[in-house]
């Protein structure tokens, strides 16, 4: 493993701590490890310091994502997968710290994610930056969190 290829805390960051280089289905292990931090955040210090580790997730995120992509022709490489801990991030940060919420959040996070309903799929597209790479997985959370939600209250 070559490391690093694009500057070491850009790398870690964006990769997630080399999850991204994973050989296989990076964006769901990104998403994956980002679970059991949310979830203790989540229990301990509850939504807030989920919406801090997202704020911080998208500033840290983006700017490691714009580095990492300058060292690279693609405009989304596989490898960068803080978009994905970012997106699952805001999938779970309405939801109550518990294992069913979480699991529904993940799968419904992933589904939106790949699928990539409008306007996901018009930023994925046509926004080839950093934040473009972001963003769609921001939007993917949104609709991962309120289809949970919304699940949420019809289960008995």
């Amino acid at each position: 493993m070559e490391f690093p290829r694009h500057g070491w805390p850009a790398e870690l960051i964006a990769t997630f701590f080399l999850v991204g280089r994973l050989p296989r289905a990076p964006g769901t292990f990104g998403s994956l490890a980002a679970l059991p931090i949310l979830y203790l955040l989540h229990v301990h210090w509850g939504a807030i310091a989920v919406g801090l580790f997202a704020g911080t997730v998208a500033i840290l995120g983006t700017w490691a994502t714009a580095a990492y992509l300058r060292g690279t022709e693609e405009s989304d490489p596989g490898s960068i997968v803080i978009d994905e801990v970012l997106g699952q991030a805001i999938a779970v940060l309405v939801l109550s710290a518990a294992p069913l919420p979480y699991l529904f959040g993940f799968v419904l996070f992933r589904i939106f994610d790949i699928v990539k309903p409008w306007p996901a799929n018009i930023i994925d597209a046509r926004m080839k930056s950093a934040a473009g790479v972001m963003l769609d997985d921001v939007v993917a959370g949104i609709y991962a969190g309120v289809a949970t939600l919304l699940i949420i209250e019809v289960l008995p």
